[in-house]
């Protein structure tokens, strides 16, 4: 009988270290889709960062330049302002399929992909 019961504090005790084991597994894997989709998304802001520099120093080329062809600098400013409040009309009406589906498609990828190792 105390065999028996030694046998059974045993599987208890194995299962209990099992049980552990696995909402350990679970967490590391967690953290490890976690900074996926984190690293990913830094990478892509830095990268939007620099894309955005670039277009602020050339719109700011372009304003200046039409504002020289206008006859006046600030209307340079102003026609580039009316190009992109044009732009930020548009992105507004299809603010939904060109931006929030791309995105969330884009979120759900980085979470459910395979580690390629």
């Amino acid at each position: 009988m105390k065999d028996k019961a030694i046998i059974v504090e045993m599987l208890v005790d194995k299962i209990e270290e099992y049980a552990k084991t696995s909402v350990e597994l679970y967490k590391l894997k967690a953290i490890d889709k976690g900074t996926d989709v984190f690293t990913s998304f830094i990478s892509r802001v830095v990268i939007i960062s620099i894309i955005a520099l670039f277009f602020l120093l050339i719109t700011i080329g372009l304003s200046l330049y039409l504002g020289d062809v206008l006859g006046k600098t600030y209307y340079g400013f102003f026609a580039v302002a009316g190009i992109y409040i044009s732009i930020g009309i548009i992105l507004l009406i299809f603010r939904r399929s060109w931006l929030e589906n791309p995105l969330n498609d884009y979120i759900v990828r980085q979470i459910f992909k395979e580690k390629k190792r």
